[in-house]
């Protein structure tokens, strides 16, 4: 059974930086290519950041480029998303992702494995 657990969410100032982990077990990570999405209270779940399974393409959402990197290391079937100049109104749940179909994926609906998400707040 796949599971992803993330961690690494926290309060932060503005302007500040975190970087959350994402543990893939249960299979390679290897096998998947991975995304990052985040939810804020009373939004939709949006698109942050995706990997291809080699890690040589990745893709970004245009309000993240420039601050955000998504990385990941298979030998340790983790991911990781490198978040700076983090700005209050990216107060939200953070979650991972895992697709095991395709090269790069930004749509939600097509990923087939959810972690339970981390809270990262920012404060101004």
């Amino acid at each position: 059974q796949v599971q992803l657990v993330e961690s690494g969410g926290g309060w932060v100032q503005a302007g500040g930086s975190l970087r959350l982990s994402c543990v893939v077990s249960g299979r390679t990570s290897s096998s998947f290519t991975m995304g990052w999405f985040r939810q804020a209270p009373g939004m939709e779940r949006e698109f942050v950041a995706a990997i291809s399974r080699n890690g040589v393409i990745t893709n970004y959402a245009d309000s993240v480029k420039g601050r955000f990197t998504i990385s990941r290391d298979n030998a340790r079937n983790t991911v990781y998303l490198q978040m700076n100049s983090l700005k209050p109104e990216e107060t939200a749940v953070y979650y991972c992702a895992a697709d095991v179909g395709r090269v790069i994926v930004t749509t939600e609906a097509y990923y087939d494995y959810w972690g339970q998400g981390t809270q990262v707040t920012v404060s101004s």
